[in-house]
């Protein structure tokens, strides 16, 4: 583990007066360098951290029947138990517990009945408004911060600020909280395992330690939780977009405290029917990579993770 490197922290508790040439330059360079970078969010908001996490306890402190009364669904909405995830390539499954949630999407909705991918009705545990209420407004909260987010990347890509606007009518903002037991010192056991993520730009909010970054020197670097911030890293959807100007780095979670670790997950990820096509940005020829719809290209990574697909 190498302590020295660090990686760099953006302040967004101020949105309003945000430079925003000086904001992607930042950014951009924090990304290149391990495609990772801590956002500050005002503290302001602490009371919807507070209650989330709240409720983020009461849910996996309950029995393994009552968190499966929501087993999680092939629209990935739900309850996903300690060993069903196994990352492309890892030899052991992950030791985490998942709770699944999307947006919100109604028995009517165009989308849900045209069976396209990673949309359908979230799974609420029944009797629990408050739970509901808590992930709704913690979900608002970080949609702000992740469209801030993205007119910092339009700009660091050379592109107007609203550039990501109309591929993101119907986000795909997707959640996860997350659970991960201490685990054990076998080499290849870990909370997650190495992988990099699926859509385009992921908002973790963390509490304890147990997060680690590999650098493009192959060095792994913790990223402990800062106060008031979230993790912030490029996914492969980005990565594949920006024509690899923005890399998707490979992380993973071990716990080796004697307390679970509890995290929040967030993926802010373009509409579901989005075609996500390289040419469009100008940035590059020649690199292969073909349009492709955004859940169609999440759901064939997500086949290869998580146990409920298969």
């Amino acid at each position: 583990m190498d302590l020295k490197k660090q990686i760099s922290v953006l302040d967004l508790s101020a949105p309003e007066s945000l430079n925003i040439v000086a904001a992607a330059e930042k950014f951009k360079q924090a990304t290149t360098e391990c495609g990772f970078i801590y956002v500050r969010f005002d503290p302001k908001n602490f009371n919807i951290i507070e209650a989330v996490r709240r409720e983020q306890r009461r849910f996996f402190g309950q029995s393994v029947a009552q968190k499966n009364a929501v087993a999680i669904d092939a629209n990935n909405r739900g309850y996903l138990g300690l060993g069903e995830a196994l990352m492309d390539g890892a030899k052991r499954p992950d030791q985490k517990e998942v709770f699944f949630w999307g947006r919100e999407v109604g028995a009517n909705d165009p989308d849900y009945l045209a069976g396209v991918p990673l949309c359908g009705p979230n799974q609420w545990p029944a009797n629990s408004t408050e739970f509901k209420t808590a992930i709704e407004q913690y979900s608002h909260f970080v949609e702000g911060i992740g469209s801030v987010l993205l007119e910092i990347i339009a700009t660091a890509l050379g592109q107007s600020r609203d550039y990501f606007k109309p591929f993101y009518e119907r986000t795909m903002h997707r959640g996860q909280l997350l659970r991960y037991p201490p685990t054990d010192n076998h080499p290849d056991q870990f909370g997650v395992a190495a992988h990099s993520d699926f859509g385009c730009i992921t908002l973790l909010l963390q509490e304890t330690a147990g997060l680690e970054v590999q650098f493009p020197d192959g060095q792994w670097v913790a990223a402990p939780p800062m106060e008031n911030t979230l993790v912030v890293n490029i996914g492969d959807l980005l990565e594949r977009w920006s024509n690899l100007r923005l890399p998707s780095t490979k992380h993973r979670v071990r716990n080796i405290s004697e307390d679970a670790r509890y995290s929040i997950a967030m993926f802010y990820d373009p509409s579901p029917r989005a075609v996500v096509d390289p040419a469009d940005l100008q940035l590059e020829e020649g690199l292969g990579f073909e349009p492709i719809e955004a859940a169609e290209y999440i759901l064939s990574k997500n086949k290869k993770a998580f146990a409920h697909y298969k």
